[in-house]
């Protein structure tokens, strides 16, 4: 995680039965879900409807993570992002996911978000409501 991070959302989400793998965890793409639904809720908090309706959206280009301590069913994972300065066009962001009642980072990702002419498939500027939140001093 870059040094300027600064935290801007945190949800919580229920570990469904189905998230886990035949080894009795949460099954490691199912971490990637949490991700984007913790990103998808704060760029909708944000104002910025993530459809394929709108003439300029959200996607990503990169995304990683890194697999610290298994999650099992039942539990309830909290999920903190952050992100970093704002580029013209991009925003690189992290993720942190714990378990309730436990301290330890379960996990940790990363991806880079780039908002598209979804008619050109060309790269288009933030939009001014989601610079103008990640462009704030952090809290």
């Amino acid at each position: 995680m870059s040094p300027n991070a600064k935290l801007i959302y945190t949800t919580r989400m229920p570990v469904r039965w189905g998230d886990m793998d035949a080894y009795g965890h949460v099954n490691n793409t199912v971490y990637f879900r949490y991700f984007e639904q913790t990103r998808v809720e704060w760029l909708e908090l944000m104002g910025s409807r993530v459809s394929v309706e709108e003439p300029v959206g959200p996607v990503i280009i990169n995304a990683s993570c890194t697999f610290l301590a298994p999650v099992n069913y039942p539990a309830t994972v909290v999920i903190k992002m952050y992100a970093g300065d704002p580029g013209r066009t991009s925003v690189m962001t992290w993720y942190q996911l714990f378990v309730e009642g436990d301290e330890r980072v379960h996990a940790e990702g990363a991806a880079k978000t780039v908002w598209m002419d979804m008619r050109t498939g060309k790269s288009a500027p933030i939009p001014d409501n989601v610079r103008a939140l990640l462009d704030q001093p952090a809290a």
